[in-house]
This record gives structure tokens, C-alpha cells and sequence, in this order.
């Protein structure tokens, strides 16, 4: 006959005060992850934002300006105006990816050491991350539209 499990054997200091902060500190780590997420997602918007606007008054103005507008507008002014809203927002989302990932290593490590010293279960588990794979991908869509308004290359 097998004895009966210790109750506290998977406990962290065999107390329960302990494991409840224990568990207290684990889910703050979460919340600081989602908090980044959700500051990397409102990153994400502005530059979208900033980048789809960019590309639009560009396309906009050189079409209006050839058609409806007499002597048109000077010819560089749309093609400026857009690129330099878009390259804001490509800038502005390279420093929001970059901002994330050092606080993403920064907190893995902190928990990896409360970790090891058996303060914690479990160390912070890494997996694909959906707001960064977002960003990463509207980057790459910036710096498409960089490349299309500043050099007119592309199927736009």
C-alpha cells in the first residue's frame, strides 16, 4: 500500500502563504507580458495608421493633382508629404519591436532567476508571439510603401 500524498509536497516552501505569493508574483509576470503585448498592439495601430495614411495621400494627391487641379500641385509635394508620414510610422514601429523585445528579455530573465532560486513553479514559457509577428509583418508592408512612394517601385 502506497502512503498518502504530503499535501504540501509540491508547494514552494511547504507554507501556504508561500505558494500564494509564489503564485501572487507568477501571474503579476503575466500581466506585465500582456501589458507589453497590448502596448506593442497600440504601437501596431498608430503605425498603421500613420503608414496607410502616408501611402493614401500620396496616391490621392497624384491623381487629383493631374486631373482636377489647375497647373497642379508642385510635382515632389504629395510623394514628400506621404513618404515622410510613412517612414514615421516604419520608425516608429522599429523602435515599438525593439522596445518589446528588451522587455520581453528583460522580464524572462527575471523570472528565469526567481526560478532558479525556487521562488517560482515555472519559468516563462517562449512561443510564437502574435502581436510581434503582427508587427513584424506591417514592418515589412512599411518598408514596401517606403520603396513605392520614395523610388515608384512595386505593383501598386
Amino acid at each position: 500500500m502506497k502512503p498518502a500524498a504530503d499535501a504540501t509536497s509540491g508547494m514552494i516552501g511547504h507554507d501556504a502563504s508561500t505558494e500564494l505569493a509564489s503564485n501572487r508574483t507568477a501571474m503579476s509576470f503575466d500581466r506585465t507580458a500582456l501589458s507589453s503585448d497590448r502596448t506593442l498592439m497600440s504601437v501596431v495601430r498608430t503605425s498603421l495608421s500613420l503608414i496607410a495614411f502616408g501611402f493614401t495621400i500620396f496616391q490621392f494627391f497624384h491623381k487629383v493633382s493631374d486631373t482636377y487641379i489647375r497647373g497642379g500641385l508642385p510635382p515632389l509635394a504629395p510623394r514628400r508629404f506621404g513618404l515622410a508620414l510613412i517612414v514615421l510610422g516604419v520608425i516608429m514601429l522599429s523602435f515599438g519591436i525593439l522596445n518589446h523585445w528588451n522587455e520581453a528579455q528583460a522580464r524572462r530573465a527575471r523570472r528565469r532567476r526567481l526560478f532558479d532560486e525556487g521562488l517560482i513553479h515555472h519559468a516563462e514559457s517562449i512561443g510564437p508571439n502574435s502581436a510581434m509577428i503582427v508587427a513584424i509583418l506591417l514592418l515589412l508592408v512599411g518598408i514596401a510603401a517606403i520603396f513605392r512612394v520614395g523610388f515608384s517601385v512595386g505593383p501598386f
